[in-house]
């Protein structure tokens, strides 16, 4: 065997499928019973509704590098809505991010030159933005100006002066829906930066849906893998390198903290250390639901929106965030709302519909969150409680033990905090390189962090193909 990849995930197969492409002799094994991690879809509450597990739209797939070498819009048929995302206020308004720039600043009034005047130069160079915020921070950026740009918007949304420019609650609530993917306290710089990217691209080329869900992405991947020589073995947990075959390179899609259980005294002390010195995030609560009908805003635009950011203004949203940030559960949670089924049918039968929502939690809480979640729904779209067939239910405990890889209940595999994406998870050029020979970790744990991208699993495995193979030429991913 030449390369062994642990774990199944985004990352894993991204991992598994560019050393395959090299011509090498690839396995993977995953604990669970199906591939995809937190990219897999299921029938979570009646049959014929199919739920993404956890990630169910993609901002990235078209921005990731690793995707567009892979070519994934040719293999994954994509939806991509109209409206990127949108955001309820109380009285019935709504700020609404459509993909078209001019138009978002046309709609969005009083401040809508101030949100063009933010956006405009990161969604007219995405793809620097991609590139800059894709790859080890330590790296000089390929489009310095774009990064100059960035950073100023950042530190300027990122602190205390994050309201200087506007007069009105709608672009300041969009800006904090957005940011509040981070799970980080708001204001900050991290977060502030998290949400001009996940903004950029929806300006630039939108947030695509995968039709069939995000499982669609990794069957991709994993025919892919398949078709070059790779194979998976599922159902099968590894506890220990000792377990796993000999081989010239070993690819592991786990935290820092599993690969120091993994390793165990192989591990030099100092960078034990390091990796034990690695901070895990806030957790999120997953409530799916199937509906008899679309849900029932009082806006009707946001029926449009693919994503929907449920909180309120912006001081809301951040009292809810830095509730989480202290370890206590907001009455009034910031809720992440998708609604896939309105642009692909198939999610669900005879017209029903499914809807996928989270909202975040203190890392390790119990709590149930499915009534919270509802409450806050209603109040932006009444009726909602009428349209609910069955719901399913996951504290953060839940969402670790479905995949290990989130930290009770870190999607994010790790505090994605300005420290923690310089150093993740230790400081170097090549943080996916370990001091094992041939060992490379290749989870969101490591730069260049979270999403649904492949990035961290293409980069260590190009790593691994120049230290253990000595292979610099970049393997062609493109589909036959």
């Amino acid at each position: 065997m030449d390369a062994v990849v642990v774990g199944a995930g985004p990352n894993g197969l991204a991992a598994a499928v560019t050393l395959a492409r090299a011509g090498l002799r690839v396995r993977v094994y995953e604990r669970a019973g199906q591939a995809g991690g937190g990219a897999a879809t299921r029938e979570l509450t009646l049959p014929g509704f199919r739920h993404d597990v956890c990630s169910a739209v993609h901002p990235m797939a078209f921005a990731s590098r690793f995707f567009r070498e892979f070519r994934l819009e040719r293999r994954v048929s994509f939806i991509t809505p109209e409206v990127s995302f949108g955001h309820p206020l109380d009285g019935g308004r709504a700020a609404i991010a459509h993909r078209d720039l001019e138009r978002t600043c046309a709609e969005l009034g009083v401040d809508g030159a101030a949100y063009g005047a933010i956006m405009a130069p990161l969604a007219r160079r995405a793809d620097g933005v991609a590139e800059f915020t894709g790859s080890t921070l330590l790296r000089i950026p390929r489009d310095p100006l774009v990064a100059a740009a960035f950073a100023v918007r950042s530190l300027e949304q990122g602190t205390p002066a994050w309201n200087l420019r506007f007069r009105g609650d709608a672009v300041p609530a969009l800006l904090t829906g957005v940011a509040a993917h981070s799970i980080l306290h708001q204001p900050s710089i991290a977060a502030a930066g998290a949400g001009l990217v996940l903004a950029a691209y929806a300006h630039a080329r939108g947030w695509p849906i995968p039709v069939g869900g995000s499982q669609s992405i990794v069957d991709a991947m994993v025919s892919d893998l398949r078709a070059h020589g790779g194979e998976i073995i599922l159902d099968h947990d590894v506890t220990s390198l000792a377990e796993l075959p000999p081989a010239a390179a070993t690819i592991l899609d786990i935290t820092p903290r599993a690969f120091v259980r993994m390793a165990g005294t192989s591990m030099p002390r100092r960078y034990r250390r390091s990796l034990e010195s690695f901070r895990y995030g806030g957790g999120v609560a997953k409530v799916d639901f199937a509906l008899t009908d679309p849900v029932p805003w009082a806006n009707p635009e946001l029926r449009r929106a693919g994503t929907i950011h449920v909180g309120g203004n912006r001081s809301q949203i951040a009292d809810a965030e830095n509730d989480v940030n202290r370890g206590r559960l907001p009455d009034r949670p910031y809720v992440l709302v998708a609604q896939p089924s309105t642009f692909d049918a198939g999610r669900a039968p005879d017209g029903r519909h499914t809807l996928w929502t989270y909202t975040h939690v203190p890392a390790g809480s119990p709590a149930d969150r499915r009534d919270a979640v509802i409450r806050q729904i209603e109040r932006f779209a009444p009726g909602f409680r009428d349209t609910v067939l069955d719901i399913s239910s996951r504290t953060a405990l839940d969402v670790e033990r479905h995949d290990p890889n989130y930290v009770l209940g870190d999607i994010a595999a790790g505090a994605p905090t300005l420290r923690q994406l310089v150093r993740r998870p230790v400081l170097g050029p090549e943080p996916w390189r370990t001091p094992i020979p041939g060992v490379y970790l290749a989870s969101a744990s490591v730069s260049p962090g979270p999403g649904v991208h492949g990035l961290g699993g293409w980069a260590a495995a190009l790593s691994a193909l120049r230290h253990e193979f000595g292979t610099r030429t970049l393997p062609d991913l493109s589909p036959p």
